[in-house]
């Protein structure tokens, strides 16, 4: 996901070597001339000189002994410590992650029906940019326009009728990407399906549980919980990896992620979560916050493996650019998506569905 990477990437220079020109019975300049009939490394130096005229004098060190002895070669100063990089643009992804929460904000605690036009859309656009990645990186073309109406609908009927809701508009979805599909000739119709059908589970349906939380007494702050720990799971790992990551957790997969950034989040989650949970959650104790806070920092970590899974696959370091210094929508859900149906789940057990 979110605001920060998670991710977290997280996480001297070449010197001039001519030796032979160090040496002394070199010549003092590359496009020196020779007398001709003398060779370069002759036993006289006599030949040599500045010109071609015939009255000009040897050069002061014709005398200089035919094999000398090499200089020393001078100690070379050691290459300045490199400073670690944060790999993007902090600017620009403070400044884009101020206007995303602010939107969040304002529909979540104005209007929730407003809110859920916002996961709505961004459902869609995650679609659009997940689908174009794989039709131009694999040539797959999994179906957008059902998935984008399907995935919508799927929002919307997570808020409106809950799980069997969310669970009947997935079933339809999915048999519109077959029927859709059959439009097009047969040849590689059965990896378009199968990529559709994954889009369809990926990004609206685990959207929907970010729905479902809203339709509580408190869903607003049932939401909120779940996008704050998130992003300070998400922070926690950034923070620590760069400032003291040295073991790779993931080197194949994401090697900007380290064991201490887990650590980072998992701490920064479980602090976060112990809070929200007493301040505000109805009914809501510290204690389950911590354990809350842990399953947040668990399943955003393995989130963004997993969407760092398949930009490896694709080839790709983003799957948009959309949103300057973060990249695209998808690369700002990538930890939400699989938070959600987790938070959901736990404030349920915790605290009931009302």
């Amino acid at each position: 996901m979110p605001i920060v990477p998670d991710d977290v990437p997280a996480y001297g220079g070449d010197q001039d070597d001519d030796r032979g020109a160090a040496r002394l019975g070199g010549p003092l300049f590359r496009d020196e001339t020779f007398r001709e009939g003398t060779s370069r490394d002759g036993a006289s130096r006599a030949g040599m000189f500045r010109d071609d005229t015939p009255s000009a004098q040897p050069l002061p060190h014709a005398a200089a002994p035919q094999n000398p002895e090499p200089m020393p070669d001078a100690p070379q100063p050691a290459p300045a410590p490199q400073k670690k990089s944060a790999g993007r643009d902090l600017g620009a992804a403070i400044g884009v992650g101020v206007g995303l929460g602010a939107v969040i904000v304002a529909s979540l605690f104005v209007v929730k029906a407003v809110f859920v036009g916002v996961v709505a859309v961004a459902v869609v656009v995650g679609l659009w940019e997940l689908t174009s990645r794989l039709q131009e990186r694999k040539g797959i073309k999994a179906p957008l326009v059902p998935l984008a109406l399907g995935g919508a609908a799927m929002v919307v009927a997570g808020y409106a009728r809950g799980a069997e809701g969310a669970w009947v508009a997935l079933a339809f979805t999915g048999l519109a990407v077959l029927v859709w599909r059959m439009t097009e000739p047969p040849e590689g119709y059965l990896k378009d399906v199968t990529a559709g059908l994954f889009a369809a589970f990926y990004v609206p349906f685990l959207a929907t549980f970010v729905a479902m939380m809203l339709t509580a007494d408190d869903g607003a702050f049932r939401v909120m919980t779940f996008l704050l720990l998130t992003v300070v799971s998400d922070t926690g790992a950034y923070a620590v990896g760069w400032r003291f990551g040295t073991h790779k957790l993931a080197p194949r997969i994401s090697p900007g992620k380290t064991r201490e950034g887990l650590v980072g989040a998992v701490l920064f989650a479980m602090v976060a979560g112990a809070l929200c949970m007493q301040f505000l959650i109805d009914d809501g104790t510290w204690w389950q916050g911590l354990l809350l806070g842990l399953a947040v920092a668990a399943s955003a970590t393995l989130g963004d493996l997993g969407e760092s899974m398949i930009k490896r696959d694709l080839g790709i370091k983003d799957m948009g650019t959309l949103l300057p210094g973060h990249g695209g929508i998808m690369d700002r859900l990538d930890s939400l998506l699989p938070t959600a149906p987790v938070v959901w789940l736990l404030m349920v057990l915790f605290v009931g569905s009302g």
